[in-house]
């Protein structure tokens, strides 16, 4: 994490909850997610997050992502901790789940590692993490 005092736009939640963690490393491997056997994201770029009170979650570079088979959601959750998510659709063929995939556009201080990468719901995908 970044120094508060020099933050421009500050996590809240850290100053009510200071206990809370959020760690962010380097996934060493590969990381893809299906969807009907349709790939939709490829990577050996992906962070994982690790919070309090979480499992762990990959982030994967938007660009690795098929934006193709996203469509914007008007979904939208605020994290006192990571930020404003923006969520998207995953389109395969006639099928469509919704709000299956989101990211912090514009993450708060203390994540910024965060802006350019999206993230999966595990019960809507399937992702296989693979180490090298």
């Amino acid at each position: 994490m970044s120094d508060l005092s020099a933050a421009a736009n500050p996590a809240p939640g850290f100053a009510v909850h200071p206990e809370h963690v959020v760690k962010v490393r380097p996934f060493a491997g590969r990381v893809t997610v299906e969807v009907d056997g349709a790939r939709i994201a490829e990577t050996t770029h992906a962070l994982t997050v690790q919070e309090t009170n979480h499992a762990p979650v990959y982030y994967v570079p938007i660009e690795d992502i098929d934006g193709d088979r996203l469509s914007r959601s008007t979904h939208a959750t605020r994290c006192p901790f990571k930020g404003m998510a923006s969520y998207w659709n995953i389109v395969v063929g006639d099928h469509e789940i919704d709000n299956a995939v989101w990211a912090y556009e514009t993450p708060y201080d203390e994540l910024l590692e965060l802006a350019g990468l999206a993230a999966f719901y595990e019960s809507k995908v399937t992702i296989r993490a693979e180490p090298a």
